[in-house]
């Protein structure tokens, strides 16, 4: 189900009334039953697929939690639920991939190899609950999470519809914890979590749609347009990724904390970052700090020598494009954030602006440190659109040589948008729209409210885009 329908504006009220009328101990029932049919709603079947998972990790815990003072078991459970459940990821996500890379070997070396393609669909968000059911066997294996004996409540951590099939990645200190406790009907939770709504929504279908509409005519045939034109749509399809995924977030923020809950913010205006380390601390949080608990650290993190750093870094964000998708692009716009974070490093080291003194130099610095990283970030955002090196190839070329004489074309209201969304993240920058919001006078609040619903209404791109991250 797709949080801008009018399915979902039915679903979610509906929930959220029958969580507050319900008693405690039926919610999670009420819970998990809704989200089968928030998930079922795209392809029925494939909750068979989460439901294996879930049954190998939460048995995965109870077992590791019976034998704690086995290390040996204890490590056996953990590496079991983990290939088991990377092994499903495998076979719905990298399998085909896989297959046609084999073929194209064996066919360069003058091989036959036949080709098998599994008439396979890539379930909705499989790698964000992957990643969410790793972390639960993970911290159960550490100690810092006790295992969960009710398996309705550990489906309901998996499943939980809100952040399911997009994210953010939580953590069961944080989610399980909070889905045991009792929560109060609060209207300051139900305020919030609208604002919330109201503010993804305006995001994802003003801003990530109407965006979408001009970069994909212009990545779909860039020898029609101009450098200039490129170079737009380059730039706005950073806006349209980070307008649809930041809108998906706000949405799943807003609807759990409609309920009380509380899940992980997972943007911090990561364009006003001043350095590409800076960006990822900013971008994609949930999945970032994953990352860096579940893999960096373990292989050393910065306590080993450069050499080994230098890998570990680099092995980081190849596996990080990797989840993205099983496509060589990804796999080289993961490369690339990789070598960037080496080459920062060095250039930190240099200390060029140490002299520059003064409010005003600093904040000149501060500026041209934040342009650079977005230009980076952009580019390397063209890699990551582009279906494959062919298209990514055509893109440059056209950038390079001279494309066609067509334009691209958007109302005063597109751009209208693009400026407020864009006022708004520096503006509220290290806090979030609900909070903001709360604090401005009743009269300007409304107002606020009656804009962005004039605009949800009006200027919707007249195309439906799914969001972009349902397909990882």
């Amino acid at each position: 189900m797709l949080f801008n329908t009018i399915e979902f504006m039915l679903f979610f009220p509906l929930v959220t009334l029958l969580f507050y009328l319900l008693p405690h101990r039926w919610r999670w029932l009420m819970l998990l039953a809704a989200s089968c049919v928030f998930y079922m709603w795209f392809i029925p079947k494939y909750i068979f697929i989460l439901l294996i998972t879930i049954v190998i990790d939460y048995s995965a815990g109870l077992l590791m939690e019976r034998w704690e003072g086995d290390r040996r078991r204890r490590r056996w459970c953990l590496v079991v639920s983990v290939v088991s459940t990377c092994v499903v990821l495998f076979i719905f996500k990298y399998l085909n991939f896989c297959s046609a890379q084999l073929v194209a070997l064996a066919q360069t070396l003058g091989w036959s190899h036949p080709s098998r393609v599994l008439s396979i669909a890539l379930p909705i968000g499989l790698s964000f609950h992957t990643f969410q059911s790793l972390s639960y066997v993970i911290e159960v294996y550490r100690g810092n999470q006790r295992a969960e004996r009710h398996f309705g409540y550990y489906a309901l951590y998996v499943m939980f519809y809100p952040q399911l099939v997009t994210g953010p990645i939580e953590r069961p200190q944080g989610l399980l914890r909070q889905l045991h406790s009792e929560q109060r009907l609060e209207y300051d939770n139900i305020a919030n979590g609208l604002r919330l709504i109201l503010f993804g929504l305006f995001l994802k279908m003003v801003v990530a749609d109407n965006m979408g509409t001009m970069v994909d005519a212009v990545y779909a045939s860039p020898n029609d347009y101009s450098r200039a034109d490129i170079l737009l749509a380059m730039v706005l399809y950073s806006f349209q990724i980070y307008g649809d995924f930041f809108g998906y977030s706000s949405i799943a923020l807003g609807c759990a904390l409609a309920m009380g809950i509380r899940l992980t913010d997972n943007f911090r205006a990561p364009y006003l970052s001043g350095s590409v380390q800076e960006f990822w601390r900013r971008w994609h949080i949930s999945l970032s700090s994953w990352f860096r608990d579940y893999l960096y650290i373990p292989l050393g993190g910065n306590r080993v020598r450069l050499p080994r750093w230098m890998l570990n870094t680099m092995i980081v964000f190849v596996v990080c494009g990797l989840w993205h998708g099983a496509n060589w692009t990804f796999m080289l716009w993961g490369a690339a954030y990789g070598l960037l974070l080496i080459v920062g490093r060095g250039l930190r080291q240099v200390h060029l602006f140490d002299r520059i003194d003064g409010r005003w130099g600093r904040w000149l610095v501060r500026a041209g440190a934040v342009l650079r990283t977005f230009v980076v970030v952009t580019l390397l955002w063209s890699i990551f659109r582009a279906p494959n090196f062919e298209s990514l190839g055509n893109l440059y070329s056209a950038l390079i040589h001279g494309g066609g004489e067509g334009h691209l074309h958007a109302s005063v209201a597109t751009w209208a948008a693009l400026a407020a969304f864009c006022l708004l993240d520096i503006v509220i920058r290290n806090t979030r729209f609900d909070a903001w919001c709360s604090k401005l006078p009743s009269v300007v609040r409304w107002i606020v409210y009656a804009v962005m619903i004039f605009a949800i209404v009006v200027f919707s791109s007249v195309e439906q885009y799914p969001f972009i991250y349902f397909q990882f």
